[in-house]
């Protein structure tokens, strides 16, 4: 029987919704991993007497190692089934987290992330295809919403729950906290998944393996480690070098073989190019308020991270709720309103939040992100479905595979760009307030008395005081220059977003919903 035949007669009975279910379970599984994590770096910092530099490659490592395995993912279910990849990989991460949870020291636990994002890379790709090849073209949109909660739900919670745990139980629970759901999302795939057609003929494609492991992985670390090497460093430039040519190789490559491991001729395909440059474009709008936020809330107004967690939660929350209803509303209007209405919501709250100050409210902050959490949710996934759409059915795994790692780069390079950004802006905010703000002016000398008298109450003397007068007003003028920094840089991460806008004009709808079915 055939893919599209099985998946009619799924849609004809409902049946799909079921497996459904499992696939979104073993997404949320690995989404919540990591978003657990982030939180716990100073933690770990201190529990193994390492450094930051050296416990960033818990999430480094674990990033580079899922971005490197996205591109075999198409070939790899193709050839062996995409069940049975689903089932490995969601058993391999469950050994992972154990082994995770049982690290003695920083290399160990680095050594055991890594060996967790090999088999975490495969599980969003994956679980992407089989949706496809099981869900009715004119169903995909409310299915991919839903899929989409997971992914959405895992940050929401994450944080918060990542701060409770810490805070009351261990850093290990982190880890082992994955082991049951894990188990249980493995029992109900294999009990609920249908085996798709396997293709055993297919051979792997080694060269283009090697080139996209070396290719992704340096331009990834390049991108993931410039800010702190510095740019132009002969570590990055390197990096780069290496990535630059082996990226050009790949193509090369994989552009003659007829089993490509990475099938660029799907860009052929005029809209599934347009979707993956959209989407991509998005990712890096809204990597940017992931990344800037908290660092907002921690670094200038002080706040835990677990009030952090608590205070974005909503804007999660609204983009989980909105998934489901993008998708109905996908299939049933098309991408044209829907990515319009969305795209200008999340761009424009983004550009909003260029107005923050160091005393911005809570609640103002709090409806800013909300109101773009719903713009996200609702534009996000039909950008995607559309692309996917347009690629015929027996070649959504290698497609899934290639927009998620384009997604992946994307992504990394809108954090690494907005960084740069956001430390230069600092620099220049601070010598601009530095300039207008002179020592020897008498307003500076009522602020430095009037400091200086709070520091000689506490029994210090009046040269200590003096001194610690000049260093709070220096750690001002740097809170007041990281403020305009930071809104600086969202006011940049709303350009690729309303840049995306017109491109939806080249992703509207051409055919019913029932059309697009019965093709």
């Amino acid at each position: 029987m055939s893919q599209t035949t099985e998946a009619k007669r799924a849609g004809e009975n409902g049946s799909f919704w079921v497996t459904l279910f499992a696939i979104i379970l073993g997404t949320f599984v690995a989404v919540l991993n990591n978003s657990l994590i982030n939180v716990a770096l100073p933690k770990l910092v201190n529990v193994f007497g390492s450094t930051t530099q050296d416990i960033q490659w818990v999430l480094t490592g674990y990033m580079l190692a899922s971005a490197v395995v996205i591109p075999m993912s198409g070939t790899l279910g193709d050839k062996y089934g995409y069940k049975k990849m689903f089932l490995l990989s969601l058993s391999a991460f469950t050994i992972g987290s154990l082994l995770c949870g049982l690290a003695w020291s920083d290399t160990s636990l680095i050594a055991f992330r890594i060996f967790q994002g090999v088999s975490g890379g495969f599980i969003m790709p994956i679980g992407m295809a089989m949706i496809y090849m099981i869900v009715p073209r004119h169903q995909i949109g409310m299915a991919l919403g839903l899929w989409g909660i997971a992914a959405m739900v895992a940050p929401a919670v994450g944080p918060t729950l990542s701060g409770y745990l810490i805070e009351y139980y261990s850093w290990r629970v982190l880890f082992f906290i994955n082991i049951p759901v894990a188990i249980f999302a493995v029992l109900v795939s294999g009990m609920l998944l249908k085996e798709t057609p396997k293709k055993p003929e297919l051979s792997f494609d080694m060269p283009g393996a090697v080139l996209s492991v070396i290719g992704f992985g340096t331009l990834l670390l390049a991108l993931t480690k410039g800010q702190s090497e510095g740019w132009d460093s002969l570590y990055i430039v390197s990096l780069f070098f290496l990535s630059f040519f082996s990226l050009v190789l790949l193509v090369w490559v994989e552009t003659g073989k007829e089993q490509p491991l990475l099938d660029f001729r799907l860009f052929k395909i005029p809209v599934f190019s347009i979707s993956v440059v959209t989407s991509g474009l998005v990712m890096m709008g809204m990597f940017g308020g992931v990344f800037l936020t908290p660092l907002f809330l921690q670094n200038i107004q002080g706040l835990s991270p677990v009030d952090t967690g608590l205070l974005l939660m909503p804007q999660s929350i609204a983009m989980a709720l909105m998934m489901p209803i993008s998708g109905k509303l996908f299939d049933k209007f098309g991408v044209g309103p829907i990515g319009l209405v969305g795209l200008t919501i999340m761009g424009t709250m983004t550009y909003e939040l260029h107005r923050l100050t160091a005393d911005t409210p809570h609640r103002w902050l709090d409806m800013i992100l909300t109101i773009r959490g719903l713009g996200i949710g609702l534009c996000m996934m039909p950008l995607t479905t559309v692309g996917m759409n347009s690629v015929p059915r027996h070649m959504v795994g290698r497609a899934s595979s290639l927009s998620n790692v384009i997604r992946q780069v994307m992504g990394s390079l809108g954090i690494a760009v907005l960084t740069a950004i956001m430390t230069q802006q600092q620099s220049l905010h601070s010598a601009i307030i530095a300039e207008s703000v002179s020592v020897t002016s008498p307003v500076a000398q009522q602020t430095i008395s009037a400091l200086g008298a709070l520091y000689a109450q506490g029994g210090v003397d009046a040269a200590s005081a003096q001194g610690g007068a000049l260093g709070l007003l220096a750690g001002l003028v740097q809170r007041e220059a990281a403020v305009r920094a930071i809104a600086d840089t969202f006011l940049i991460s709303a350009i690729p977003i309303l840049a995306s806008i017109p491109l939806v004009y080249f992703l509207r709808k051409k055919k019913s919903p029932a059309q697009a079915g019965q093709a």
